[in-house]
């Protein structure tokens, strides 16, 4: 099986670095030639698009490819990777029969700390979100009479190796925000991979997945147990209304909702390998993370 992914991002390079061995080729954009010398590094053949420009060798990779995974995100209210191969992908990619697209729960918007789940109608309130939903859609429709299938991954807060609650209380970024009754939802990259892999096993044409763990909880929990796993003292709690944050930052706590993941195990066989961040960040110490030095623990980007 070949695949192709627009944009060899974090969860992709996660995902490739548990199932790269079920692909026969694999390749994938990056948005500059630094970048794509870097994956030949790591055996991956990368191609340079930067949502305007980009390598002619795209094309013949999509025409090889049995599974394309998208995590390039709009730009305003256009999808770049349709606008500039959707006729490609529909008209010149015999072997294809799997599109994954990565979106957000963000689409939900806000519902007051109240459950969501795939049938839920979005309620977009950030321009970022609407955005998403609008990728969503283009997606969707171009499967819709498609000899393959689009899947629509709608991802909680990622986090995982180099990018999690042990690497910022070691580099002292953690911060304990209070928001009275906000929740947030969170997935590890390594149940992100397990999900997408199923989804390739067991397509199924224009599906929605909510990708979340089993315990939507407040973050400042969060960063109270990576310090505790890690035998510190947890930064103070700051009020929401009192906290330095940058406007984006601050925009995540507009939302407040609580995601349910049973399609991912209903339909797609998934047993969460970290059902909640407690076995996330116990599994992420275990393997060294937080141990080492703040310049060691960056992590892939």
């Amino acid at each position: 099986m070949n695949l192709f992914a627009f944009g060899l991002g974090y969860s992709v390079r996660q995902f490739l670095s548990l199932y790269r061995e079920r692909f026969k080729e694999i390749g994938g954009t990056v948005r500059s030639p630094e970048k794509a010398r870097a994956m030949a590094a790591e055996g991956i053949q990368a191609y340079r698009f930067d949502g305007s420009g980009y390598d002619s060798g795209i094309l013949e990779r999509i025409a090889r490819a049995d599974a394309l995974l998208v995590s390039v995100p709009p730009a305003s209210e256009t999808d770049p990777v349709l606008e500039h191969f959707a006729e490609a992908i529909a008209s010149s990619a015999p072997r294809l029969r799997w599109i994954g697209y990565l979106s957000t729960v963000g689409v939900y918007g806000d519902a007051g700390g109240a459950w969501v789940d795939e049938t839920t109608p979005p309620n977009p309130a950030t321009l970022r979100s609407r955005q998403r939903i609008g990728a969503e859609r283009q997606w969707l429709a171009l499967g819709e009479s498609a000899p393959f299938t689009v899947q629509i991954f709608r991802l909680a807060g990622i986090y995982g190796p180099g990018r999690n609650a042990l690497v910022k209380i070691v580099d002292g970024t953690a911060k304990r925000i209070v928001k009275k009754g906000q929740v947030f939802n969170r997935i590890h990259t390594a149940d992100i991979a397990q999900v997408l892999m199923a989804s390739i096993e067991r397509p199924s044409r224009n599906a929605i997945y909510n990708v979340a763990d089993d315990e939507p909880g407040p973050p400042q929990d969060v960063i109270a147990y990576a310090a505790e796993l890690l035998g510190r003292e947890p930064p103070p709690e700051v009020p929401f209304e009192e906290a330095d944050q940058t406007p984006m930052a601050r925009s995540f706590y507009s939302d407040n909702k609580r995601v349910r993941n049973t399609r991912i195990k209903t339909e797609l066989g998934v047993r969460l390998r970290y059902p909640t961040y407690r076995e996330g960040l116990q599994a992420l110490l275990d393997a060294g993370e937080g141990l080492r030095g703040s310049a060691d623990v960056g992590g892939p980007r």
